[in-house]
């Protein structure tokens, strides 16, 4: 994003993939990427840092303090503009200080990263799943980054929520890419011709949905072919059933995902399946068509990310689009009044840096630029939120849409959970997590069914 929203989220998604990424849906039984061993695996190491340097390439000079970013988007000018033009700048305010950036697709960039990490050829910095990264850090193959932050005066710039999750013990192994925002746009020309105001609460919602089905509109676009991880609002509403107190105790096998307040999540989302919420085309249409059928007024909301507010902003509904946290559920556990405004998935740096005194200075220097005010305000001018307690400089006037996602998910009395919930489980169960919301939508899953598929991945 905004959370892979944007991602998200990806909320990365711009298109889909700037936040988060996952399985893809066949039916309801999610492709995975199975990784290789032996001399497979050291072939595989070759060529996939041949890929990397084939792509999107930022400075090729060969000196040492060239430094490669590898990132999850084959083409992050045009899909990840604002972590480009943070690059082309800090190129041209360092000439002697280079940064390659490259990319991949998110299950590719995994993949290679997985593999980089085995045959100890992973790039200077780069972007991955927290959850491979945790097992990156145990295994001694990322960098410590507290020094960094002392030495460039960053440390009081992050709300302690933007670093806590990417810390393990005493070692900061990774630092926030991007704000994670996540929610539903809306069609407000839409929602008052068919006679409905914004929700608040799911009942609300319900009743939305219902009217707007019955003016031959589709209620919520969602794309599941290819785009199993474009379910953000619903992860959110996980949130709204305890998941941020539960998954650790899920995860050390002292609770189980298959939990009665999980069920009656997946119970209200079979609801909404019944009241025809979802476009029929849903398995076939992926998440970028959504997006497009949403744009051309085709539904009432999107579920997506921050990352598309500039794509909205200058889209023909653009004048008439809102964007909202999500709804409130009167049997939920816990604080319901959550915005999913998250840390994205990390930045980390390769353990190898501090061997090679250039590199490391030229990591330090893009870190220090990257997490400044002038770095942040590009965020800012690429509709992406500071990650940092910046405040960005000018309005939202002219960017009506970003001005609305910011609105909402800085309501007074409002938090935010510390991550996404697929961030902090492994790939398997952020998958299955994809899946299972998906197959109730699809009414292919029952709810039961559908919180047993996603316990049966934690192992």
């Amino acid at each position: 994003m905004s959370s892979n929203v944007a991602g998200i989220r990806r909320n990365g998604a711009a298109a889909a993939r700037r936040v988060v990424g996952g399985g893809r849906l066949t039916g309801t039984r999610p492709t995975r990427v199975r990784l290789v061993g032996g001399a497979t695996a050291v072939v595989l190491a070759a060529s996939a840092l041949t890929a990397c340097g084939s792509a999107t390439n930022s400075g090729s000079s060969t000196s040492d303090s060239v430094i490669t970013l590898s990132m999850h988007n084959p083409n992050s000018r045009e899909q990840d503009p604002a972590t480009y033009q943070v690059v082309q700048a800090f190129n041209t305010k360092n000439p002697t200080m280079k940064i390659n950036l490259v990319g991949q697709t998110v299950e590719q960039h995994e993949q290679q990263m997985t593999i980089a990490a085995q045959s100890d050829t992973l790039p200077e910095v780069f972007w991955v799943y927290n959850s491979l990264a945790q097992t990156m850090v145990k295994n001694g193959k990322l960098l410590d980054l507290t020094p960094i932050l002392k030495e460039t005066n960053l440390q009081s710039k992050f709300a302690p929520a933007m670093l806590s999750g990417f810390k393990q013990g005493n070692v900061q192994y990774g630092l926030p890419y991007q704000a994670l925002v996540t929610g539903f746009y809306y069609n407000k020309g839409i929602l008052k011709d068919a006679g409905v105001t914004l929700p608040a609460t799911f009942d609300d919602l319900l009743g939305a949905v219902k009217k707007l089905k019955a003016k031959g509109v589709v209620p919520i676009a969602q794309g599941a072919n290819q785009s199993a991880f474009s379910v953000w609002a619903f992860l959110t509403m996980l949130d709204r059933f305890g998941y941020e107190e539960k998954y650790p105790k899920i995860l050390s096998k002292q609770l189980s995902y298959d939990n009665p307040d999980f069920v009656r999540l997946y119970e209200h989302i079979r609801e909404l399946a019944e009241a025809g919420a979802f476009p029929s085309n849903m398995t076939t249409q992926t998440y970028a068509q959504s997006v497009s059928s949403f744009m051309t007024g085709k539904a009432a909301f999107l579920d997506a990310g921050v990352w598309e507010a500039a794509k909205l902003q200058h889209s023909p509904i653009g004048p008439q689009v809102g964007f909202w946290a999500g709804p409130t559920f009167s049997d939920g556990v816990g604080k319901q009044e959550l915005a999913m405004n998250a840390p994205s998935a990390p930045f980390v740096v390769s353990a190898k840096v501090k061997k090679d005194p250039k590199k490391l200075a030229a990591v330090k220097a893009f870190i220090g630029f990257y997490y400044s005010d002038e770095g942040q305000q590009l965020l800012v001018k690429n509709a992406q939120p500071p990650v940092t307690t910046y405040s960005p400089a000018g309005g939202t006037e002219q960017d009506t849409v970003f001005g609305a996602v910011l609105k909402e998910v800085s309501k007074p009395g409002w938090t935010s959970p510390q991550a996404q919930p697929d961030l902090v489980v492994s790939a398997e169960t952020a998958s299955a997590m994809y899946d299972s919301i998906y197959g109730v939508m699809q009414r292919a899953l029952s709810p039961k069914d559908a919180v047993k598929l996603v316990q049966k991945s934690i192992k």
